[in-house]
Protein backbone atom coordinates (compact mmCIF):
# COMPACT_ATOMS: atom_id res chain seq x y z
CA UNK A 1 0.00 0.00 0.00
CA UNK A 2 1.53 3.24 -0.88
CA UNK A 3 2.18 5.60 1.91
CA UNK A 4 0.70 9.38 1.47
CA UNK A 5 2.52 12.12 2.73
CA UNK A 6 0.85 15.06 4.45
CA UNK A 7 2.31 18.31 3.72
CA UNK A 8 2.51 21.08 6.40
CA UNK A 9 4.07 24.15 6.75
CA UNK A 10 4.49 24.09 10.57
CA UNK A 11 7.67 23.19 10.84
CA UNK A 12 8.85 26.01 8.93
CA UNK A 13 7.04 28.32 11.06
CA UNK A 14 8.79 27.33 14.38
CA UNK A 15 12.37 27.76 12.43
CA UNK A 16 10.97 31.23 11.03
CA UNK A 17 9.82 32.05 15.46
CA UNK A 18 13.50 30.67 16.49
CA UNK A 19 15.09 32.39 14.16
CA UNK A 20 13.91 36.18 14.75
CA UNK A 21 13.90 35.04 18.74
CA UNK A 22 17.67 34.55 18.21
CA UNK A 23 18.11 37.59 16.39
CA UNK A 24 16.54 39.62 18.44
CA UNK A 25 18.59 37.75 21.39
CA UNK A 26 22.03 38.28 19.91
CA UNK A 27 21.00 42.22 19.05
CA UNK A 28 19.95 43.09 22.08
CA UNK A 29 22.48 41.29 24.24
CA UNK A 30 25.17 42.83 21.46
CA UNK A 31 23.58 46.28 22.62
CA UNK A 32 23.95 45.40 26.79
CA UNK A 33 27.22 44.37 25.95
CA UNK A 34 29.01 46.89 23.74
CA UNK A 35 27.48 49.83 26.59
CA UNK A 36 24.26 51.15 24.31
CA UNK A 37 22.10 50.50 26.72
CA UNK A 38 23.75 51.11 30.73
CA UNK A 39 23.26 49.43 34.09
CA UNK A 40 19.58 50.57 34.97
CA UNK A 41 18.77 51.63 31.93
CA UNK A 42 14.71 50.36 31.09
CA UNK A 43 13.98 47.81 28.46
CA UNK A 44 10.46 48.41 27.32
CA UNK A 45 8.82 45.64 25.03
CA UNK A 46 6.91 48.00 23.01
CA UNK A 47 9.72 50.09 22.36
CA UNK A 48 12.09 47.41 21.45
CA UNK A 49 9.50 45.37 19.53
CA UNK A 50 9.27 48.89 17.65
CA UNK A 51 12.81 49.24 17.42
CA UNK A 52 13.39 45.70 16.10
CA UNK A 53 10.77 45.25 13.74
CA UNK A 54 9.28 42.74 15.31
CA UNK A 55 6.59 41.38 18.06
CA UNK A 56 6.07 42.21 21.91
CA UNK A 57 6.34 38.12 22.53
CA UNK A 58 9.37 37.61 20.66
CA UNK A 59 11.28 40.57 22.83
CA UNK A 60 9.76 39.16 25.68
CA UNK A 61 11.55 35.66 25.15
CA UNK A 62 14.93 37.65 24.19
CA UNK A 63 14.48 39.43 27.65
CA UNK A 64 13.61 36.43 29.28
CA UNK A 65 16.70 34.86 28.34
CA UNK A 66 19.29 37.98 28.83
CA UNK A 67 17.59 37.91 32.56
CA UNK A 68 18.65 33.85 32.62
CA UNK A 69 21.84 35.07 31.52
CA UNK A 70 22.40 37.67 34.43
CA UNK A 71 22.08 40.92 32.12
CA UNK A 72 18.48 41.64 32.69
CA UNK A 73 16.72 42.16 36.15
CA UNK A 74 13.28 43.53 37.31
CA UNK A 75 13.47 46.97 38.22
CA UNK A 76 10.92 49.36 39.74
CA UNK A 77 7.16 47.75 39.21
CA UNK A 78 8.75 45.10 37.76
CA UNK A 79 9.87 46.62 34.83
CA UNK A 80 13.07 44.66 33.44
CA UNK A 81 15.98 47.07 33.05
CA UNK A 82 19.89 46.39 32.73
CA UNK A 83 21.42 44.45 35.47
CA UNK A 84 23.68 46.64 37.78
CA UNK A 85 26.40 45.08 39.47
CA UNK A 86 27.44 45.76 43.48
CA UNK A 87 30.61 46.10 43.78
CA UNK A 88 30.71 42.72 45.66
CA UNK A 89 29.35 40.90 42.66
CA UNK A 90 31.74 42.37 40.84
CA UNK A 91 34.56 41.90 43.39
CA UNK A 92 33.27 38.01 43.22
CA UNK A 93 33.06 37.66 39.31
CA UNK A 94 36.49 38.74 39.27
CA UNK A 95 37.47 36.57 42.05
CA UNK A 96 36.02 33.45 39.89
CA UNK A 97 38.07 34.65 37.23
CA UNK A 98 41.21 34.58 38.81
CA UNK A 99 40.35 30.74 39.28
CA UNK A 100 39.36 30.12 36.11
CA UNK A 101 42.63 32.06 34.27
CA UNK A 102 44.80 30.38 36.91
CA UNK A 103 44.08 27.23 35.82
CA UNK A 104 44.48 27.97 32.26
CA UNK A 105 47.82 29.31 33.15
CA UNK A 106 48.95 26.32 35.06
CA UNK A 107 47.54 24.28 32.25
CA UNK A 108 49.64 25.68 29.74
CA UNK A 109 52.78 25.63 31.46
CA UNK A 110 52.04 21.88 32.07
CA UNK A 111 51.48 21.37 28.30
CA UNK A 112 53.88 19.96 26.36
CA UNK A 113 52.82 22.59 23.11
CA UNK A 114 53.71 25.67 26.07
CA UNK A 115 55.51 27.15 23.30
CA UNK A 116 53.23 27.14 20.70
CA UNK A 117 50.35 28.84 23.65
CA UNK A 118 53.01 31.49 24.16
CA UNK A 119 53.50 32.51 20.39
CA UNK A 120 49.84 32.56 19.67
CA UNK A 121 49.43 35.08 22.97
CA UNK A 122 52.47 36.63 21.51
CA UNK A 123 50.55 37.86 18.48
CA UNK A 124 47.27 38.34 21.05
CA UNK A 125 49.65 40.91 22.60
CA UNK A 126 50.30 43.10 19.82
CA UNK A 127 46.79 44.35 19.19
CA UNK A 128 46.69 45.10 22.87
CA UNK A 129 49.48 47.60 21.59
CA UNK A 130 47.58 49.29 18.93
CA UNK A 131 47.05 52.74 20.04
CA UNK A 132 44.76 53.94 17.10
CA UNK A 133 42.62 51.36 18.39
CA UNK A 134 39.28 53.00 20.08
CA UNK A 135 37.67 51.92 23.36
CA UNK A 136 35.36 49.31 21.64
CA UNK A 137 38.42 47.53 19.55
CA UNK A 138 40.42 47.99 23.22
CA UNK A 139 37.74 46.10 25.05
CA UNK A 140 37.06 43.09 22.37
CA UNK A 141 40.93 42.31 22.01
CA UNK A 142 41.87 42.51 25.77
CA UNK A 143 38.79 39.91 26.49
CA UNK A 144 39.69 38.25 23.37
CA UNK A 145 43.22 37.60 24.89
CA UNK A 146 41.77 36.20 28.17
CA UNK A 147 39.70 33.88 26.32
CA UNK A 148 42.18 32.83 24.43
CA UNK A 149 44.54 32.22 27.32
CA UNK A 150 41.60 29.32 28.16
CA UNK A 151 41.14 28.29 25.02
CA UNK A 152 44.76 27.21 25.20
CA UNK A 153 44.32 25.02 28.20
CA UNK A 154 42.18 23.12 25.87
CA UNK A 155 39.91 22.26 28.20
CA UNK A 156 36.27 22.85 27.17
CA UNK A 157 34.31 23.43 30.09
CA UNK A 158 36.95 25.89 31.38
CA UNK A 159 36.08 27.94 28.26
CA UNK A 160 32.26 27.38 28.56
CA UNK A 161 32.83 28.74 32.18
CA UNK A 162 34.74 31.52 30.94
CA UNK A 163 32.13 32.38 28.34
CA UNK A 164 28.93 32.21 31.03
CA UNK A 165 30.40 35.02 32.82
CA UNK A 166 31.54 37.12 29.55
CA UNK A 167 28.58 39.08 29.32
CA UNK A 168 28.26 40.21 33.33
CA UNK A 169 32.32 41.04 32.51
CA UNK A 170 31.29 43.69 29.75
CA UNK A 171 28.49 44.64 32.17
CA UNK A 172 30.94 45.64 34.40
CA UNK A 173 33.09 46.87 32.74
CA UNK A 174 30.58 48.85 31.01
CA UNK A 175 29.66 50.60 33.92
CA UNK A 176 32.25 52.53 33.66
CA UNK A 177 33.22 55.50 31.20
CA UNK A 178 35.50 55.06 28.74
CA UNK A 179 37.45 58.14 28.91
CA UNK A 180 38.10 57.24 32.57
CA UNK A 181 39.52 53.48 32.56
CA UNK A 182 43.18 53.59 32.89
CA UNK A 183 45.71 51.41 31.16
CA UNK A 184 44.45 48.21 32.80
CA UNK A 185 43.62 46.89 29.18
CA UNK A 186 47.39 47.64 27.92
CA UNK A 187 49.63 45.52 26.37
CA UNK A 188 52.23 46.23 29.38
CA UNK A 189 49.61 44.81 31.80
CA UNK A 190 49.27 41.68 29.89
CA UNK A 191 52.54 40.79 28.91
CA UNK A 192 54.41 39.85 32.51
CA UNK A 193 51.07 36.83 31.91
CA UNK A 194 52.84 35.12 28.90
CA UNK A 195 57.19 36.08 29.78
CA UNK A 196 55.64 33.76 33.18
CA UNK A 197 54.02 31.53 31.11
CA UNK A 198 57.20 30.88 28.64
CA UNK A 199 59.39 30.59 31.89
CA UNK A 200 57.27 27.89 33.16
CA UNK A 201 57.19 29.87 36.79
CA UNK A 202 53.67 28.46 37.79
CA UNK A 203 53.59 30.60 41.14
CA UNK A 204 54.73 33.98 39.20
CA UNK A 205 51.91 33.50 36.17
CA UNK A 206 49.43 32.83 38.96
CA UNK A 207 50.39 35.87 40.98
CA UNK A 208 50.39 37.71 37.96
CA UNK A 209 47.09 36.60 37.35
CA UNK A 210 45.61 37.21 40.82
CA UNK A 211 47.18 40.57 40.72
CA UNK A 212 45.76 41.69 37.05
CA UNK A 213 42.21 40.82 38.14
CA UNK A 214 42.62 42.34 41.82
CA UNK A 215 43.48 45.44 39.89
CA UNK A 216 40.38 44.93 37.18
CA UNK A 217 38.36 44.51 40.14
CA UNK A 218 39.33 47.93 42.12
CA UNK A 219 38.81 49.76 38.90
CA UNK A 220 35.21 47.88 37.76
CA UNK A 221 33.69 47.80 41.08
Amino acid sequence: MEETTVATTEPFTQLDRSTLRERALQTLRGAITSGQYRPGDHLGEVELATRLGISRGTVREALRHLQQEGLVEPGVRGRLQVYSMTAEEVRGLYQVRTALEGLAVKTIIASPRRAEAVARLREELERLADEKADFAERLESDLGFHLLMCQLADNPMLVESWRHLEGRIRVSIMSNKADELPEIMSRDQHAPIVDAIERGDTEAALGVVESHMQAAADVYA
